[in-house]
């Protein structure tokens, strides 16, 4: 494993069999979601520490607020696939390809990975007790504009009701696309075998729009299983997929769609009205404001790694580091 120094008391849980994790890029106000979730974490009274993956950019001040609400920072250096492949997505969708690191975390057996806009509103702890060998995630939804380039989004199929409209085989001459999933949150078994595949497989990788979320789904095709959507509710699932929704089940919110993150939330964009997002954005305020929730215990630390098989696999492999702009 590589060397670390390790800064507080992280020793003990980075010897934790599990843990979940989310990822932390630039100076903008991402950093209260994670807040948030490490509330919501502690509100359901996880067993699992919160490992935070921050690139280099993240200032002192934010590393702290995270090491004083009870989450263990790692830095990691940004993962960027060749240059001609940039040009296809958002500068935060490229900077998302980072989260290829998080398969370097190897003190950990199994890792629970959400996004910082996704809260947990229940405990999802049994997750860490799937069947090893698999990777477990929720389906996504076609019915996006955002899908608009597909030919799912063309010919109105959508893997979340695929009855609705049947995929037209006989006359595509091709078969369904393969299941496809959100890549906000997933439960993954880090492997510095899998760090160096998934690494060598990017630079060799065609571009595709949704960058790491498109490269996750390819690689992990043959392993992937389906997981209830209470797992990862993607909001637009809502007014897209509603008869697909029991909101009094649902564990936990993906704040995803645009003008839902709470702590930007004005209610002026579209859907953003509906009384049931305005419940779940109140939801996620009463965690993230609850003082009762904030961290009372040793604090965690931050990890500081360094570690030769990055700077040899960035070397051999072509991956280029760049300074990450700031989230969106």
């Amino acid at each position: 494993m590589a060397p670390m120094a390790i800064k507080g008391v992280a020793a003990k849980k980075a010897q934790a069999k599990g843990a979940y994790v989310t990822f932390l890029a630039g100076s903008g106000d991402y950093w209260k979601g994670v807040v948030g979730l490490a509330k919501g974490l502690r509100a359901v009274k996880s067993a699992y520490p919160l490992v935070v993956a921050v690139l280099p950019d993240v200032p002192e001040d934010h590393r702290r607020t995270l090491v004083d609400q009870g989450c263990i920072v790692r830095e990691i250096e940004p993962v960027y696939p060749p240059e001609s492949q940039t040009q296809f997505a958002m500068a935060y969708y490229v900077i998302n390809y980072s989260k290829l690191r998080i398969w370097e975390f190897v003190e950990y057996e199994k890792m629970v990975y959400l996004d910082a806009d996704i809260q947990v509103f229940d405990n999802i702890d049994y997750l860490f007790d799937l069947e090893a060998g698999s990777f477990y995630a929720v389906k996504d939804c076609f019915c996006e504009k955002t899908w608009s380039h597909t030919p799912q989004y063309k010919i109105g199929y959508c893997q979340q009701c695929p009855d609705r409209v049947a995929w037209p085989e006989h006359d595509l001459g091709v078969p369904p696309p393969p299941l496809y999933f959100n890549a906000g949150m997933f439960v993954h078994e880090p492997s510095l075998a899998t760090a160096k595949a998934l690494l060598k497989k990017l630079v060799v990788t065609d571009p595709t729009p949704f960058a790491e979320q498109d490269f996750l789904n390819m690689f992990f095709r043959d392993v992937y299983k389906p997981i209830s959507n209470v797992h990862n509710l993607v909001l637009a699932m809502l007014w897209r997929h509603p008869e697909n929704v029991e909101l009094g089940k649902v564990k936990a919110v993906h704040y995803c769609a645009a003008g839902s993150k709470p702590w930007r939330f004005t209610g002026k964009e579209a859907n953003m009205d509906r009384e049931d997002i305005k419940m779940l954005v109140k939801k996620w305020w009463n965690i993230y404001d609850h003082e009762s929730l904030n961290f009372k215990g040793d604090v965690a630390g931050e990890v500081t790694v360094t570690d030769p098989l990055s700077a040899a696999l960035s070397e051999a492999l072509a991956v280029k580091y760049f300074p990450a702009p700031s989230a969106a």
